[in-house]
């Protein structure tokens, strides 16, 4: 299975993630086949196009004619799925565009069912989306993900006249995604864009340690001064990329808690997703006696410890920073111990077991049960784990 992370440093849209997957390697005749079998009134126009002296493949969607008045949901729900692609594709396109439909209803605060799509629901974002969705399955993408979002900034013209940047349904679809403005006085990120990777992405997050087999580049359509308006996709093997590999340390130093309250957090934090959680005694100013809390945390889960730290802490303040961090692969195994199952976790550096830990609960049961002193039965799984053991020679 393969992944891909769009670098958009430079923004989106609906055409430049076309350009980006195409220029993965997908065939262009069989891209172009497919489009044609939607029956619309578009024509495919594909070029390689400069972008700050940058080369990028540039999709232009040539409307045919008109097709009359702007679409609502059930007109796109109905079109979707009468398309001749799999299930798997209409089901990316009506989830793209119900967030669309979702996002416009909040922003104009009208019915879902009553709203209209105007740039969004033309036929260019038919093709848009439901092309982006079938490249999606053509190239064996299994996950997708994304780094931060550049929205540019300044005013956009549209249908419902000069917006700010970002539109307001640009901003509604980027919630709890991670954005910025830098370099360029644009609108980088479109309604299309915006809602194809909000839908599709598992992840936002800064670059991360990956290994990729191809590198595809698609163009926008306006050449900006000092900024290439180019959005970069990798490729690669899903086993390649470990977005887990960058981590975030947070830290809060507390004088004023109940110790039992930190004790109970613990074991919140790790219920939230916390990769590491732990207490160190400390001594702050005035030589009162604290503790410092420190928990490891993935980016997804960031911002949801630290909530969970001022919910229920005493603590008013965190710091946090991202650290790198290399972790064995882990796998369980049961074996057999006094004729009971005991589950091991065998530990493995480039494939090679390097160490082997029981499962305490597992080994405390059957201690108590067979009134056997705990290390024996620990000393007994661990070298009960065989084929760890044998591969280690």
């Amino acid at each position: 299975m393969k992944y891909i992370y769009f670098d958009a440093s430079s923004g989106l849209s609906g055409d430049m993630i076309l350009g980006a997957l195409l220029d993965l390697g997908a065939s262009r005749p069989k891209f172009k086949k497919a489009i044609d079998s939607l029956k619309l009134p578009v024509t495919l126009k594909f070029r390689d196009v400069e972008r700050s002296h940058l080369r990028g493949l540039k999709i232009d969607v040539l409307i045919t004619k008109t097709t009359g008045p702007a679409r609502h949901w059930d007109d796109v729900e109905s079109f979707i799925r009468r398309c001749p692609f799999s299930p798997a594709v209409k089901d990316r396109g009506l989830a793209i565009f119900r967030n669309l439909f979702e996002a416009e209803a909040k922003v104009h605060g009208r019915p879902f069912d009553h709203v209209h799509l105007h740039e969004a629901g033309a036929d260019d974002a038919l093709v848009d989306v439901l092309g982006a969705s079938w490249l999606i399955e053509e190239l064996g993408i299994g996950e997708v993900f994304c780094s931060p979002l550049n929205v540019g900034s300044g005013w956009v013209k549209t249908s419902h006249g000069v917006l700010p940047v970002p539109p307001p349904a640009v901003a509604e679809l980027l919630k709890d995604v991670p954005v910025y403005s830098a370099h360029a006085q644009a609108e980088l990120v479109t309604p299309t864009g915006a809602a194809v990777i909000k839908t599709l992405a598992s992840q936002f997050l800064s670059l991360p340690e990956l290994t990729y087999s191809g590198i595809g580049y698609g163009a926008g359509d306006h050449d900006l001064p000092g900024l290439p308006n180019i959005l970069r996709v990798f490729y690669g093997d899903r086993a390649a990329l470990d977005p887990a590999k960058r981590v975030f340390l947070i830290e809060a130093t507390i004088d004023d808690s109940n110790p039992q309250v930190l004790a109970a957090f613990l074991d919140r934090a790790l219920e939230l997703g916390a990769l590491d959680v732990h207490l160190t005694p400390v001594v702050m100013k005035k030589n009162r006696l604290a503790s410092k809390l420190t928990l490891l945390a993935a980016a997804a889960t960031l911002d949801r410890l630290i909530t969970a730290v001022f919910e229920e802490t005493t603590s008013i303040g965190v710091r946090y920073f991202p650290v790198e961090r290399r972790a064995l692969e882990r796998r369980i195994e049961t074996v057999q111990v006094q004729g009971q199952p005991v589950r091991v976790k065998v530990a493995l550096l480039n494939g090679r077991p390097v160490n082997a830990q029981p499962e305490y609960d597992d080994a405390l049961q059957l201690a108590r049960t067979k009134k056997i002193p705990l290390k024996e039965i620990l000393r007994e799984a661990a070298a009960s784990a065989v084929p760890a053991k044998r591969e280690r020679r």
